[in-house]
């Protein structure tokens, strides 16, 4: 595969609000998880919930799309001037030449319980005043960023579990190379909602610390939001050197809601992504995993690596600062380790005090300053939804 430059990012997340506060969070292991405190939601559990979103608000002339989702989502545009960014990239392929690809699973469905929860006693009637297409459509995301920077390309919206935003990725180089659009936002946006914090919470995976991944004891998830953008273009207009390489995909459909447990799927997805990348598994210097927290994930996503690319590479799983933010864990991982790459800093895996004996990979608990050339990023979701991608730095 050709590569494509990766030249500008954001990422605003319970860690910090954008990439620097992110990268100084992780150097200073400081989580941003906290104690459940979401709409008064029961679960005795740890959530990553961005602060201040509750009295924010979307670009002024779009208040048909105001919901939590496109709130965040708005925030992530400002972050590390990402909008700057995609208007430079406006001006030079041209409006309509620049796609639009993001990955959500739950888009306005919290003012869809929101309203349910207002509904007319007698007749049963919603709320007057209420945005279908705005808030509640899944395409709400994808539709309001391509409006905010004021585009006119092709815009997709990916729910694919929490492989959705990395999965973006993939779409977006597929439009790119069959001639679509010139460049691409890509990025993810999910906010925390009732159906999800209870839909979690019914299944028993929940965390009742912070998640601690790959952890003996571990127990759990820690549930978060996030959004974050990535621009995709042909060239290096800003010299970060920064390449998207490959992508791989795979859908095990091993169960609904657990993975294949030798992480068969997600191993088909690595070697995919290694072989369009054109690159060794001796060259990879870091694997951000999904490392969700998870007994069953934690052990098929160590196996799945362990298998394609030895139990030498450095890895670890950066979700003890974020939480799993489903729909936007793609694009915080991928995010993250260009952040590695830039940075020459390999985090952590925050939370964790002793790694299961039973995984056998090399699993950083603490930080470590490193100069590497590539890294990959692992996003698996329910039902066998898997998407690794490989970047790598241009000199």
């Amino acid at each position: 595969m050709t590569p494509s430059f990766v030249t500008g990012c954001s990422l605003v997340s319970a860690a910090g609000d954008g990439t620097a506060a992110t990268l100084a969070a992780l150097r200073g292991e400081t989580s941003g998880l906290r104690k459940n405190d979401f709409q008064g939601t029961t679960p005795q559990t740890f959530i990553g919930r961005v602060d201040g979103l509750e009295a924010a608000g979307v670009w002024p002339a779009l208040s048909e799309y105001d919901c939590r989702n496109n709130r965040l989502a708005e925030r992530a545009l400002r972050a590390d001037e990402f909008a700057d960014v995609a208007a430079r990239a406006r001006d030079v392929y041209g409006a309509s030449r620049v796609g639009v690809f993001v990955g959500t699973t739950s888009s306005g469905i919290l003012e869809t319980e929101i309203a349910y929860r207002h509904r007319d006693a007698a007749t049963g009637s919603l709320p007057s005043g209420i945005h279908f297409d705005g808030s509640f459509n899944l395409f709400s995301a994808a539709a309001y960023v391509r409006e905010r920077l004021e585009l006119a390309g092709p815009a997709v919206s990916v729910s694919a579990a929490c492989a959705s935003s990395a999965k973006a990725f993939a779409s977006a180089r597929r439009a790119m190379a069959a001639g679509l659009c010139d460049a691409a936002i890509v990025g993810g946006v999910e906010t925390l909602c009732l159906t999800t914090m209870h839909g979690f919470a019914a299944l028993g995976l929940l965390s009742t610390t912070p998640c601690r991944p790959c952890d003996a004891e571990r127990d759990g998830i820690s549930l978060g939001e996030a959004a974050g953008f990535a621009l995709l273009e042909p060239r290096d207009a800003a010299a970060t050197g920064l390449v998207l390489l490959g992508y791989g995909e795979s859908s095990d459909a091993f169960h609904l809601s657990t993975p294949h447990p030798e992480g068969a799927g997600a191993a088909i997805a690595l070697r995919s992504a290694l072989a369009m990348a054109a690159v060794d598994a001796a060259d990879v210097g870091y694997v951000n995993l999904h490392g969700t927290g998870t007994r069953t994930n934690d052990a098929a996503e160590d196996i799945a690596v362990c298998a394609v690319l030895g139990p030498d590479v450095a890895r670890s799983s950066t979700k003890g600062w974020t939480g799993h933010t489903l729909g936007a864990a793609g694009i915080v991982e991928a995010v993250i380790t260009l952040l590695a790459l830039r940075d020459g800093f390999l985090p952590g895996t925050l939370n964790t005090a002793t790694i299961d004996p039973a995984i056998r990979g090399n699993v950083l608990v603490g930080g470590s300053e490193r100069r590497i050339e590539c890294a990959v990023s692992n996003s698996f979701g329910f039902g066998g939804s898997n998407c690794s991608l490989v970047f790598g730095r241009i000199p």
